[in-house]
């Protein structure tokens, strides 16, 4: 939960870091490899597993509920941010870079953290499962 708390907060502050500066985000053209992992991940819904995630999101050891906490309100200032970034940029343009997937706009944003959420919520269940077994 931390993790995903952690990658929440950091679109967020992207994103309000870039309302701020005004002009338009500061973004480019995709990358070949960008394009392809992100119709991977954002047009078919397939995370891969085994990559290592940056250090800035790396969990550094919140106790479970103030993870979960921290998570869902995370959750809500990028919601927020994603919402006055399509406000202000419009939905068919890129918002944001994202460090390995490029350019991306709100739709992509959104959809990357729901597939990204989804792929560990798979991970938490068969661990908990494990431990329940046990």
């Amino acid at each position: 939960m931390e993790h995903l708390g952690r990658t929440y907060g950091t679109t967020a502050k992207m994103l309000e870091l870039s309302m701020g500066a005004g002009g338009p985000p500061q973004v480019r053209a995709a990358r070949v490899p960008e394009f392809l992992t992100k119709l991977l991940i954002v047009n078919l819904g397939i995370f891969p597993s085994g990559a290592k995630s940056p250090a800035m999101v790396m969990p550094q050891g919140d106790p479970g509920a103030l993870a979960l906490k921290r998570a869902l309100s995370n959750l809500e200032r990028m919601d927020v941010a994603i919402a006055a970034a399509e406000q202000r940029w419009g939905s068919e343009e890129p918002i944001a870079m994202h460090f390995v997937l490029g350019p991306m706009t709100s739709h992509q944003w959104r959809k990357f953290h729901y597939v990204h959420g989804h792929h560990h919520l798979l991970q938490m269940r068969k661990r908990l499962g494990k431990k329940a077994v046990r």
